[in-house]
């Protein structure tokens, strides 16, 4: 070895133990050769140099190779003792994410987790990332680099993504990586157990290769997340049992009580019945109960959406005023208990005032069933005051105390049907007749069922209104039936039980008012014969005998000749007219409602002008024309 001469010996063996020391950069160590030749050192004195330089190199990785091993297990050391105290999630996986990203020297690092419901991965934790359309992203299974991670559980790396042809590019992965500007991108999964969960990724905005060292240290940052997360998942499960735990023993206690409660209530509503309470001592009862005031509310006087709600739901239902408990069967409503004072009611006293609802509806069957069979013996009385004219006034006025009924007073006749032809079923006429009996009671009148219908006999007051009276029943009926009814009004009776006869009559009348309603398509309103002008004066003569034929000869003098024509050839043309002058006298709205072509139009109303004449569309023929067309076909339907 040469001597010791720093220009010539060891000199630059020291300046490479300085460099060393001073953590130089690779570059500085060609400065001591450049400076022995620049000195004109010996040939075996600059292969020395050069030996010491290479020597030195080696020495600077391995230094190198130690501080990044260090730092590595600092990281994964301080990873571990996170996971050791994992309170957040969130903030767990943000630090192994930072940390994979400052010992990688990686312009981003990010995690995605498999979300398994929707086939998919997601971004679920970022450092580095600028782009919000990037932190959002969502990668299918096999789709782009972590999408393809994620599927396969195997690490994948690209010096430029964009540019590499292995991965599925879509339109959506490739606009996040431009926004965030990425090239290079590495990716290892996060596996728990054989499953994949979720993938980790490094990426630079640069091209760069990541060596098999930076692959192997993000795969173990990798598995840290995926025990971090298994860990949480963990915890959750075991919190959730510990509060299952806390909840059933919180019903365990309260278990005995809640019985107990229940027996108390079902046995004091059982004793209610059994003596024979009614409506209102349910209500009482449950009142001191619930420690609220309950009342029971007929079916008028219900909060319709609070108790269409309860029918639906078959609960009690919150309402402005408090708790709605419908009370019905089989469909109808009966009426609803009402709860007060108490803005909130845990399931025991809830469920306490639905099963007083269910005890409430039994007590009005029963009590209707009491009812009904004292509406029938009221219906037979106004049966045999229609069918019986000529009975002794005595005996139906001792019939009439009986019954609580004052036939000594002005009384209207009303005849209700059920506007919908198809749903005049025996229960909906059943279900009619119940409720106008019910009303006629009320107002101390009578109800039968009677032709397909019902006829109720009321009393008229001074200041009653037949056409009020009449839609006020329609609407009543109807609400109670949950079907339009139709309602036609006649009279007043004087004093049924000294003319009967003026009854049956009033009958009769009030059916055409309601089959002319039907005709004219007022179907579910009421009304009386002066509502129908005209119309109404004929229907008034019609029923007392007095101007029948007058209308009959009105018909056959107006349209008698197409009547005719129908009846022999079986043609429609009846039909055409009607459909002509509603709509507006136009043939193709008339081809519309007859469903015909418009020439089949044009044919019959060319044989109609001449079975009438030219001039039937005139204004003052066309007039008669509709009224006729109007008469008929209410006498049609009155079977005249």
């Amino acid at each position: 070895m040469p001597g010791t001469d720093d220009r010539t010996g060891d000199g630059p063996f020291a300046a490479y133990l300085a460099l060393l020391a001073h953590g130089a950069p690779a570059e500085a160590y060609e400065r001591p050769v450049l400076r022995a030749r620049a000195e004109g050192a010996s040939p075996d004195l600059l292969a020395a140099v050069e030996h010491a330089k290479l020597l030195a190199l080696r020495v600077r990785a391995e230094l190198e190779d130690r501080r990044r091993r260090e730092a590595e297990l600092s990281a994964l050391f301080a990873t571990a003792h996170d996971l050791a105290g994992l309170r957040d999630l969130d903030a767990v996986l943000l630090a192994i994410v930072r940390r994979a990203r400052s010992l990688l020297g990686a312009d981003a690092a990010y995690l995605t987790l498999n979300d398994p419901a929707a086939g998919d991965t997601y971004m679920r934790v970022t450092d580095g990332s600028v782009s919000a359309r990037f932190q959002q992203l969502r990668l299918g299974m096999g789709e782009g680099l972590g999408g393809l991670v994620a599927q396969t559980a195997r690490p994948y790396v690209t010096e430029s993504y964009l540019d590499d042809l292995r991965f599925q590019h879509t339109r959506t992965i490739d606009s996040g990586v431009r926004d965030e500007g990425l090239v290079a991108i590495l990716g290892v999964p996060l596996e728990l157990g054989s499953g994949v969960i979720g993938v980790l990724f490094a990426a630079d905005r640069r091209a760069r290769v990541f060596d098999r060292q930076q692959i192997a240290l993000l795969a173990s940052f990798a598995a840290h997340a995926a025990v971090a997360i298994d860990t949480a998942n963990l915890l959750a499960e075991t919190r959730s049992a510990l509060a299952e735990l806390e909840t059933a023993n919180a019903t365990a206690r309260d278990r005995s009580a809640t019985i107990e409660r229940a027996a108390g209530i079902h046995d004091r509503l059982t004793e209610l019945v059994l003596r024979g309470g009614g409506v209102h001592d349910v209500a009482r009862a449950v009142t001191e109960v619930l420690a609220g005031h309950v009342e029971f509310l007929e079916t008028e006087d219900c909060p319709a959406p609070a108790v269409e709600r309860s029918r639906a739901d078959g609960r009690a239902v919150r309402d402005d005023d408090g708790w709605i408990a419908a009370v019905s069967a089989g469909g109808e409503l009966l009426g609803a208990l009402r709860l007060r004072g108490r803005p909130r009611l845990d399931p025991v006293d809830r469920r306490t005032l639905e099963r007083a609802a269910m005890v409430t509806s039994l007590l009005r069957l029963a009590f209707r069933s009491a009812d009904e069979a004292e509406q029938r013996v009221r219906g037979e009385l106004l049966d045999d005051l229609i069918d019986a004219p000529d009975r002794d006034p005595r005996l139906l006025r001792e019939r009439a105390a009986r019954l609580r009924a004052a036939l000594d007073t002005p009384h209207l006749v009303l005849a209700a049907r059920t506007a919908d032809e198809h749903a005049d079923a025996p229960a909906d006429r059943r279900r009619l007749w119940s409720a106008a009996s019910h009303l006629a009671a009320t107002r101390h009148g009578l109800a039968a069922a009677r032709d397909g219908g019902t006829v109720l006999l009321l009393p008229h007051g001074p200041y009653d209104d037949a056409t009020r009276t009449a839609r006020h029943l329609a609407q009543r009926l109807g609400a109670a039936v949950h079907a339009p009814v139709t309602v036609g009004a006649a009279g007043p009776v004087p004093a049924p039980d000294s003319h009967p006869g003026a009854v049956a009559t009033a009958y009769a009348e009030a059916r055409r008012c309601l089959e002319a309603l039907r005709v004219l398509g007022r179907g579910g309103d009421g009304a009386a014969a002066e509502d129908f002008g005209f119309l109404g004066l004929l229907l008034t003569g019609a029923a007392h005998g007095h101007d029948g034929a007058r209308v009959g000869e009105f018909i056959t003098r107006t349209i008698g000749p197409v009547v005719d024509y129908d009846t022999r050839r079986g043609t429609a043309l009846v039909r055409t007219l009607d459909a002509y002058f509603a709509g507006g006298m136009s043939p193709a709205r008339t081809k519309d409602a007859l469903h015909v072509h418009v020439n089949t139009v044009a044919q019959r109303l060319d044989r109609v002008g001449r079975l009438l004449g030219p001039d039937w569309q005139t204004p003052a023929r066309a007039l008669e024309i509709q009224l006729a067309l109007r008469l008929h076909g209410l006498s049609t339907a009155l079977g005249d």
